[in-house]
């Protein structure tokens, strides 16, 4: 695989630091909770823990994880990963996918810019794929973030979603492949 410029990119730095709202628990005005079970990295995690986790995770000594560029987990240890399936392409353009604690997977994003508006539509990679939530709580402070370094218009999490359904369908099934 070609070398991807691995440099932690402004828009998930500007993610560090940022409150993910969790409250799991219904509001006493009947509005629905908050939760964006995300923690953010501050860079992205070393070739050799990225192979280590995805030596663990598929029971494959064969991969090395170039193929990922891990820079957040959930509260359970699933993580979150560019994809890198673009060549020739940045970082920046490249999925977003997320691998549960417990085996599930998925794209949550086309790119980077798709990414912020889930999370600013209040809809986190774990919600997303564990739970199959499409719908969230905005977040005005990582709108605030989309619109800075996203790159494209605002969008839902629905549509962020289904962006990535549709262009990237078998990604559990690819993922399947590769475990032993």
């Amino acid at each position: 695989m070609e070398i991807i410029d691995s440099t932690f990119p402004p828009a998930l730095a500007a993610l560090v630091g940022i409150d993910f709202p969790w409250d799991h628990d219904e509001k006493s005005d009947g509005a629905a909770p908050t939760n964006i079970d995300y923690e953010p990295y501050a860079e992205f995690d070393s070739a050799e823990r990225t192979a280590d986790w995805i030596h663990a995770w598929t029971g494959n000594d064969e991969l090395d994880g170039d193929a990922f560029r891990v820079f957040a987990q959930d509260g359970t240890g699933g993580l979150v990963a560019s994809w890198l399936v673009r060549p020739g392409r940045p970082l920046t353009e490249q999925p977003v996918a997320f691998f549960g604690s417990e085996g599930e997977v998925g794209v949550v994003a086309t790119d980077l810019g798709s990414f912020l508006w889930l999370l600013a539509g209040g809809v986190g990679p774990q919600e997303a794929v564990e739970f199959g939530e499409d719908t969230g709580v905005p977040h005005p402070e990582l709108r605030a973030v989309a619109e800075r370094y996203s790159g494209t218009e605002p969008r839902t999490p629905a549509e962020v979603l289904a962006a990535a359904r549709a262009e990237f369908p078998d990604f559990a099934e690819t993922v399947q492949s590769w475990c032993r």
